[in-house]
């Protein structure tokens, strides 16, 4: 497990899948905010569910978010797209409901950069949010990404185009996070 102040990333376990999946993705609008693919009703137990435990990859890096305080399931964080070749990846976090609200979206963003940038050695990591997502663009900017530009109605979300912030961090401008790494 990789720590931060406030929480851990470790491997996604069996056991993280069926809260995943319905806390996170069978929330429909919710999961049209997050992904850029349509969501489609898939069972806990499908390959192709984004809840499912993932096979680590060399382009993707899934984990389970957990509290350290109360070691409880808090959500999902990523890598993907990562591009060994250019040092390059992006990145995205998912809270559940419950854990919304409490400060850790900051800490595991700061967590997913020590890893993208200690434990993969890649030089970039971007973010691209909604442009309403402000607890996404608090976390990346506190953690030290940089507002790099609007695309201009690029998502398609729930019925609507709408504008998604890209942000940018390279490492040696991170703010790390407080707690052992």
């Amino acid at each position: 497990m990789i720590q931060g102040d406030k929480v851990g990333l470790r491997a996604r376990r069996d056991s993280d899948v069926p809260v995943l999946q319905a806390e996170l993705y069978d929330d429909v609008a919710m999961r049209s905010r997050v992904d850029s693919r349509p969501w489609r009703p898939l069972p806990p137990d499908a390959a192709e569910s984004p809840a499912a435990a993932a096979v680590p990859s060399d382009d993707k890096a899934y984990f389970s978010v957990v509290e350290l305080a109360s070691q409880e399931l808090a959500g999902e964080a990523l890598l993907w797209g990562i591009d060994p070749h250019n040092r390059t990846a992006h990145l995205g976090i998912s809270l559940l409901p419950r854990f919304r609200g409490r400060g850790l979206a900051g800490d595991v963003v700061r967590v997913l950069c020590t890893y993208g940038f200690t434990v993969r050695g890649l030089q970039r990591l971007q973010v691209e949010t909604l442009a309403d997502n402000t607890a996404m663009i608090a976390a990346a900017t506190g953690a030290g990404f940089r507002v790099e530009g609007t695309l201009r109605r690029s998502a398609w979300v729930y019925g609507a185009f709408v504008d998604v912030v890209v942000l940018g961090l390279l490492d040696g401008e991170r703010t790390p996070p407080a707690g052992p790494a």
